[in-house]
């Protein structure tokens, strides 16, 4: 039987794979690219990816997040891409690290808006990578709309077909 640990694991390696894939496929040109004012850069939310590996998994491990680990966003996309490509490896040996019992236990997170609770760090670790899930969708509208092609995700695209 497979552990939450590995099931965990596995998901986030093949979805780190698909999100690399999605960032690299982004012109470098573009960018300072916003859809929308009140929206993030291209390159601000490529950054999300690799502050979210860095910030998440050392938080989980402290007990506590911390955003400033990240440190601030670099000045160009590829530093943001290249940054989270080195972040996962490194998160990932840090997980690796932890034992699963600890996993299990609680921490304070944020359950609601300015609402903190008692959260399971594994259960963290899940809606971290369900919201990076959700900002590489967001970031693939970003490649539609600058021109760009959008790779395979979870099936063909009019850019990749599958036959």
């Amino acid at each position: 039987m497979t552990s939450e640990k590995e099931m965990y694991l596995q998901s986030w390696e093949r979805e780190s794979q698909t999100t690399l894939k999605v960032l690299r496929a982004f012109p470098g040109n573009r960018q300072d690219y916003k859809p929308h004012e009140i929206m993030k850069t291209a390159r601000e939310l490529a950054w999300v990816f690799a502050s979210e590996e860095i910030s998440f998994v050392s938080g989980v491990i402290a007990g506590k997040i911390d955003f400033a680990l990240a440190g601030k966003a670099p000045a160009t996309i590829l530093e943001a891409i290249n940054t989270y490509e080195k972040a996962h490896k490194e998160m990932v040996q840090k997980f690796k690290d932890i034992p699963e019992a600890d996993l299990n236990t609680k921490m304070m997170f944020h359950v609601a808006p300015k609402t903190p609770g008692e959260v399971r760090k594994f259960d963290v670790l899940w809606l971290t990578l369900m919201d990076q899930i959700h900002h590489r969708g967001q970031f693939s509208i970003y490649l539609r709309l600058v021109g760009a092609k959008v790779p395979s995700i979870y099936g063909p695209t009019a850019d990749e077909p599958w036959m």
